[in-house]
């Protein structure tokens, strides 16, 4: 259990054992707006009610009553609030203790009991571009299964491909007007593999542009999807050869974000369970048909009409969603099914959730006894230039966005490192690239628009990646210097201190900064409860900026390396324990850290 855990519970189990009566709870104790009332208090309205006293009166009692040894150095009565002060020299012994014995668990929890989850994100098109905004969905949904998995869940990471559709029509359409060649078996202007993907969202461009000037090629784009449905003829082998391109595309950009899903969807594989339900549901008439289509009427639940079919017998979205929110269920076993989709979808998942609640199958109320199911919206990325367009061109893909951000980490780490050889230079601006990619896209809240901006995302003193790798990098410089091992940490050594455990029965951390940084070491498994609790990753993302900027303040304002033997040992530990945090917090936001930078 955490520390901070361990003394809330003390504290309310001494306040109940004076109200016989098990009124408290920890989850009771807040946090001051000013630490100089003190660390933790109690807000003593509940408790009055009982007592029959005011919160005033109430505080008072208490303060005068409780007896809490070695853990509270002092108690104050502030208004209704009764506050306690930490003994902070205990503290510090056990959080760095607990640090430095767990190391990497640290912050972990069992609070999910294992419950199966399934995360569902990067639900991308085939025969398109990866853009910026496609980068937002998966890093935000990999932080989000990371944050659970550390919150004691277990958790299946899945992604959907969409290989079916009107754009994969588009696509094909102008593929076979534009780019056929009778010349060769291959298309114009795929001139390696690598490239056929990236290749592809260009010729979807090029399809929207003409088919917004020829209103009579739509027909013929209908047809094609037709054809593809039916699973034979040419433009079925077309699409069959084209996907392998999109997906050895998708495959590569996971290979270099290091994100990996344990099952991938693909909407063709349900296309035709989902028709055969369709014309199930509508036979008992649970679908019924307007004008030709096939749809589910919610109007009574405000929630208007789901299109299942066109009126010319294609499908629409929720035809595959459909078998497959079943089967997530049926055949995984999960208690959750969480969709990381885009906020423009927020309508949409409100009909499906709704249609799989009134056949039985799940439920977004909480204590109905069905599985839950949630959907993780975000809000969009834009450009410093304006929002993006897949259909007008108005994007940055994933192969620009690299390209360009690395072409900038490659230099600003050459400035830093003349010494170093090209490798050894890649290597760090890739992790500083990648960091700085995943960082911008799980920084802010969910519901706030993203302004990428490759110049800011990669500068080493604001709320950045690259400002976090380097303070990592920056205390581990300082315990190599040290030429002292802090056993359980992460730096190099070529000396040990005695065993870390005898040297934190005797800290040397007086120092208010010391402090403060030790009661923010300690809130950390806290922080990751919450962000895992409201799926938001950006909680652990403020959280870890300003670990440290904290520790950067401290560093320039209090002496460690020059400081006496014992009180050096003590602060070497600290900002060890420090680091084996920054490296955790970064980790369940899919992020490295470097030795060097």
């Amino acid at each position: 259990m955490p520390t901070l855990d361990k003394i809330k519970q003390k504290i309310t189990a001494a306040i109940n054992q004076i109200l016989k009566k098990n009124i408290v709870k920890a989850a009771d104790l807040v946090y001051p707006p000013n630490s100089q009332f003190g660390d933790l208090s109690l807000p003593c309205f509940t408790v009055a009610k009982e007592l029959k006293k005011s919160p005033v009166a109430t505080a008072e009692f208490l303060m005068s009553k409780i007896k809490i040894n070695n853990i509270i150095s002092t108690t104050k009565a502030i208004g209704p609030y009764l506050n306690f002060t930490f003994n902070k020299a205990n503290l510090a012994r056990e959080v760095i203790g607990e640090i430095l014995k767990i190391k990497d668990n640290y912050g972990t929890n069992k609070s999910g009991r294992n419950k199966k989850v399934m995360v569902e994100y990067s639900n991308v098109n085939t025969h398109k571009e990866y853009h910026v905004g496609h980068l937002r969905n998966i890093c935000f949904g990999n932080a989000v299964a990371k944050i659970l998995r550390a919150n004691g869940y277990k958790v299946i990471s899945v992604s959907y491909i969409n290989d079916l559709g009107i754009h994969v029509a588009k696509t094909l359409w102008a593929l076979e007007k534009f780019y056929k060649s009778p010349h060769t078996p291959f298309i114009k202007g795929v001139e390696k593999e690598g490239s056929k993907g990236y290749f592809l969202g260009k010729v979807y461009l090029r399809a929207c542009q003409e088919l917004a000037k020829d209103e009579l090629a739509k027909g013929a784009v209908s047809l094609i999807m037709k054809k593809i449905a039916s699973r034979q003829g040419a433009e079925y082998k077309l699409w069959q050869k084209t996907r392998t391109w999109s997906m050895a595309g998708f495959a590569k950009i996971y290979q270099e974000l290091g994100i990996k899903f344990d099952r991938t969807f693909y909407e063709s594989e349900y296309l035709e369970p989902g028709l055969d339900l369709v014309a199930k549901l509508y036979k008992e008439r649970f679908l019924t048909k307007s004008d030709g289509a096939i749809i589910a009427d919610l109007d009574k639940f405000n929630l208007g009409v789901l299109l299942f079919l066109r009126s010319d017998g294609t499908a629409l979205y929720p035809v595959a969603d459909l078998p497959l929110a079943r089967d997530k269920f049926k055949k995984y076993k999960i208690d959750k099914s969480i969709y990381v989709v885009d906020i423009r979808q927020t309508l949409y998942f409100k009909q499906l959730f709704k249609v799989l609640e009134l056949l039985g199958y799940a439920s977004t109320k909480l204590g109905t006894g069905k599985k839950e199911m949630v959907h993780l919206s975000y809000e969009f990325v834009k450009l410093p230039s304006g929002m993006m367009s897949s259909r007008t061109g108005q994007v940055i893909t994933y192969e620009d966005l690299r390209e360009q951000i690395i072409k900038k980490a490659i230099s600003e780490t050459k400035k830093r490192h003349q010494d170093w050889g090209d490798k050894k230079i890649k290597e760090t601006a890739n992790k500083l690239a990648i960091g700085a990619i995943k960082f911008e896209m799980i920084k802010v809240n969910a519901d706030k628009i993203i302004t990428f901006d490759i110049n800011q995302a990669l500068r080493f003193d604001g709320f950045t990646a690259a400002y976090l790798q380097y303070t990592y990098a920056r205390i581990n410089s300082i315990i190599r210097k040290s030429k002292v091992h802090c056993r359980g940490g992460t730096g190099k050594s070529q000396k040990s201190i005695p065993p870390w455990r005898e040297k934190i029965q005797n800290l040397k951390l007086e120092n208010i900064k010391e402090q403060q940084l030790i009661i923010k070491l300690a809130k950390y498994p806290e922080v990751v409860k919450m962000a895992g609790e409201k799926y938001d990753p950006a909680e652990l993302a403020k959280y870890l900026f300003d670990l440290a900027r904290d520790f950067n303040d401290y560093y320039h304002s209090v002496p460690v390396l020059k400081a006496k033997a014992e009180t050096r040992v003590a602060r070497l530990l600290l900002i060890n324990s420090i680091n084996q945090v920054i490296a955790n917090g970064l980790a369940l936001l899919g992020i490295e850290v470097m030795e060097e930078m």
